[in-house]
């Protein structure tokens, strides 16, 4: 479909809160959601980085009501604290879009709650963080947006490696978390409908864009990084890279349990549309474990019942 920025509905009225904000695809969203009239909560583990984009934002879009908070995924106590402190000056949450990531650090790096530093910060800080927010996202109604990537296609969910203790490999670490993130979204629909939560998971991946993830993650030097600085046609500019989510986020038209990316050559970049599903997205018994594992790994339940508004 032709889907653009233009074609965003008002969100004026709306609370949004977008992690990894301060720069790329979450900046990006943050961007185009205050200027559709959102309430947007940026987030980010960098104040002086949260602070450039909030002053980003507010000179391109006047009167936009945008704030900066500090929120680690990599670290369970963050993400409680943050979700305590939204809770205690709102009463519900519109849109949480679940975007910040880290991409193959080329050794296995672990976070302070003993975790491996990819699949805290892509997938069980997102899935703690949802937890914590769903009475408000319940309460207004919500979307919840996770990101994947393409690289969920190659991932495999290895209950016997989750924290790459018995072996390390960054690309296979990182599509194991995109594939975790997204079947993540998918249970979340399964759960809400069982349980009367009302909200709308719908994934969204943003092909192949030309953000600072490879130089962050696997590093300037590696093949990745390589790509990035001298084959930059391969890669479609950030905000058309956005588009996804902000569809998934915004659109009447985006079904709950979906999953949008581009849809040019292999997905890699194009019109927003319907993602095909990897096989092991859509395996719930793969699912369903997952789930538990999660929550005991994050400390969290989700309610097996419909909540009070």
């Amino acid at each position: 479909m032709s889907w653009s920025t233009k074609d965003i509905p008002s969100q004026a009225g709306k609370l949004a809160v977008v992690t990894g904000a301060t720069g790329g695809l979450g900046y990006e969203t943050a961007l185009e959601l205050a200027r559709a009239g959102a309430e947007v909560v940026l987030t980010g583990r960098n104040r002086a980085k949260g602070a450039d984009a909030l002053e980003r934002i507010k000179a391109e879009v006047p009167g936009a009501r945008a704030s900066y908070e500090n929120l680690d995924l990599s670290g369970l106590g963050d993400v409680k604290a943050f979700a305590d402190a939204y809770a205690a000056r709102h009463r519900a949450l519109d849109i949480l879009v679940n975007n910040a990531g880290v991409m193959a650090p080329p050794a296995r790096e672990v976070t302070r709650d003993g975790l491996e530093l990819q699949f805290e910060t892509n997938y069980l800080g997102h899935f703690a963080l949802t937890a914590r927010l769903l009475p408000l996202l319940s309460a207004a109604r919500g979307r919840v947006v996770p990101l994947a990537s393409l690289a969920a296609r190659r991932g495999r969910i290895d209950f016997d490696n989750l924290q790459a203790e018995r072996s390390y490999s960054p690309l296979a670490s990182y599509s194991q978390t995109k594939l975790a993130c997204l079947m993540f979204g998918f249970e979340l629909q399964r759960r809400s409908d069982a349980n009367g939560w009302g909200i709308a998971s719908i994934a969204a991946h943003p092909g192949v864009s030309h953000t600072n993830l490879i130089n962050n993650g696997m590093g300037a030097s590696s093949a990745g990084g390589f790509a990035w600085r001298h084959l930059g046609f391969l890669f479609q500019p950030v905000p058309q890279g956005a588009l996804p989510t902000l569809f998934a986020a915004t659109d009447p038209a985006a079904k709950p349990g979906g999953y949008y990316g581009p849809q040019g050559v292999f997905e890699l970049r194009g019109e927003v549309g319907e993602a095909s599903l990897p096989r092991r997205s859509v395996d719930l018994a793969v699912s369903r474990r997952l789930w538990d594992a999660s929550e005991e790994l994050a400390g969290v339940r989700f309610p097996e019942r419909a909540m009070a508004a």
